[in-house]
C-alpha cells in the first residue's frame, strides 16, 4: 500500500524528471520551437480534456483519484493538477522566450522547486510564509537553479533568474508554483539579458 509520504516522494521524483524536457529541447531537437510546441500543445490539450472529464464526470473522477489520488495536493481535487499547470507554463516559456531563456526557466522549475520542497520539508526551520515555505527551502531553490544556470548562462542572468525563481516559489501569490516559477524567472532573465 502506498502511503501519502511515498506519494509525495513519487510526486517530487516526477517533478524533478521535468529536467528531461529542457534537456530534450536543447539536445534532442536543437531548440526546434515548432516540433516542441506541437508536442507540448498536443499534451496540453490532452491534459485539459482529462481535467474537464475528471471535474464533470463522477466515474472518471473516481478512476482518476484511484490512480493518482495519493500524489495530489488538497487543492488539486477541485482545481487543475500541478502537472497541467506545468504543461501550461512550459508551453508559454517555449513560445514566448528565446530558446536559452526558456531552457533555463523550465530547468529552474524542475531543479529549484523540487529542492525547495525537499529541503524545506526536511530541514525548514524558519518559516517565511503562511503557506509553510521556509528560508532553507528558498535558499535551496536559489542555489540549485543558480548552479545549473552557471553552466549555460552569463553569471548575471543565471543569478537574476535563480533569484526570481526562488522569490516566485516563496511568494504568496494564488498561482501554482509550476506556473509562476518558470514564467517569472523567464521574464526576469529576458529583461536582464536585454539590459546587459
Amino acid at each position: 500500500m502506498i502511503t501519502k509520504h511515498k506519494g509525495e516522494v513519487f510526486r517530487k521524483a516526477i517533478h524533478f524528471s521535468l529536467i528531461l524536457l529542457p534537456l530534450g529541447y536543447r539536445y534532442l531537437v536543437n531548440y526546434d520551437k515548432k516540433i516542441t510546441l506541437f508536442v507540448l500543445i498536443t499534451l496540453l490539450v490532452l491534459a485539459l480534456l482529462i481535467e474537464i472529464f475528471r471535474m464533470r464526470h463522477p466515474t472518471f473522477k473516481r478512476i482518476f483519484f484511484d490512480i493518482f489520488g495519493l500524489m495530489l495536493r488538497n487543492r488539486e481535487y477541485h482545481d487543475f493538477t500541478s502537472a497541467t499547470y506545468m504543461l501550461i507554463s512550459v508551453t508559454i516559456c517555449i513560445a514566448a522566450f528565446p530558446a536559452d531563456i526558456a531552457f533555463a526557466a523550465i530547468a529552474f522549475l524542475a531543479i529549484g522547486d523540487t529542492l525547495a520542497a525537499l529541503v524545506g520539508v526536511q530541514f525548514g526551520k524558519r518559516k517565511l510564509s503562511r503557506a509553510g515555505k521556509s528560508l532553507e527551502g528558498s535558499l535551496a531553490c536559489f542555489a540549485g537553479a543558480f548552479v545549473f544556470g552557471m553552466f549555460f548562462l552569463q553569471p548575471i542572468i543565471a543569478f537574476s533568474g535563480a533569484l526570481a525563481a526562488a522569490l516566485a516559489e516563496l511568494a504568496p501569490m494564488r498561482f501554482d508554483d509550476n506556473l509562476k516559477v518558470p514564467i517569472i524567472s523567464g521574464i526576469v532573465m529576458l529583461a536582464v539579458n536585454y539590459a546587459v
